[in-house]
């Protein structure tokens, strides 16, 4: 019989019932009905043309010819099973592998990691510069994080709230900007105009600015948040809500190892 045409639940149906030698109690371990086990066991029967039980005064017996293949089948659910343990210990392996953009990593999830990896000290992680565009098969990923306007197509949370806010260093004056791809003035296109004094590759890059004191830059309150706590930056105006905020994400596979949905309650959590 081809691999493809196993009829897997009556096998499981016929070990069951093998070694409880009763329809009642293998129904009640696989939680199911004992007309479901009878069901079962029928058409496990006609699909190999044997007799695999007879009912004799005593209860349930096995024939020979269910009893010649039950090693072997017993043999076959315990390999089932270690397989399943190697998979399940590969998906839950200590090792993450995140892509995420620069300028996230240096200003937020460094310091968010450290209190995980404390709490967590077998885990390892990968860190790689990605963007909204990066292959997760190809570069072998658990999770990336964004800032966009939600998952995409993809399973995702969001990390901290969707806030934007122009930062600049203590006591600076004037109107010169720093401008970084995807700044808003509370827009949603980047701006650059006679007050942009530097253009910068990120916000990471745009907030070391400020420190120094070239300027005001505008940047999402995430990245700006440990900077104005510890006084190097000042907020000069109002926070204001966002469309975009910063999203852990994966593809549905991925999403649902147990090492991932651990990391992303650890960053999303407040």
């Amino acid at each position: 019989m081809k691999r493809t045409h196993l009829p897997l639940n009556g096998l499981r149906v016929l070990d069951a019932a093998a070694r409880h030698l009763s329809f009642t109690r293998a129904a009640d371990e696989l939680a199911v009905t004992p007309a479901a086990v009878g069901q079962q066991i029928r058409a496990l029967e006609d699909m190999l043309g044997v007799v695999l039980f007879r009912r004799t005064p005593k209860g349930l017996e096995l024939t020979d010819e269910a009893g010649a293949g039950l090693d072997a089948l017993r043999g076959g659910f315990l390999q089932f099973e270690e397989a399943v343990r190697a998979m399940q210990q590969g998906q839950s392996s200590f090792r993450l592998t995140i892509a995420v953009p620069r300028d996230f990593a240096a200003k937020w999830l460094h310091h968010r990691l450290i209190g995980y990896a404390a709490a967590n000290p077998e885990i390892r992680y990968t860190l790689v510069s990605g963007d909204n565009d990066i292959d997760f098969t190809e570069a072998n990923l658990d999770c990336a994080i964004r800032l966009a306007d939600g998952p995409a197509e993809l399973e995702g949370a969001v990390i901290g709230p969707a806030q934007f806010v122009t930062v600049a260093a203590p006591g600076y004056q004037g109107d010169r900007r720093i401008e970084w791809p995807g700044c808003t003035r509370g827009k949603d296109d980047t701006v650059a105009d006679d007050s942009t004094v530097m253009q910068v590759a990120d916000a990471g890059l745009g907030l070391d600015a400020a420190i120094a004191g070239f300027g005001s830059v505008t940047v999402p309150y995430l990245l700006a948040e440990r900077d104005l706590t510890e006084g190097r930056l000042v907020a000069i105006d109002e926070v204001r809500p966002s469309r975009r905020a910063y999203w852990v994400v994966a593809p549905t596979p991925q999403w649902r190892q147990k090492k991932v949905r651990a990391l992303v309650e650890a960053l999303t959590a407040a």
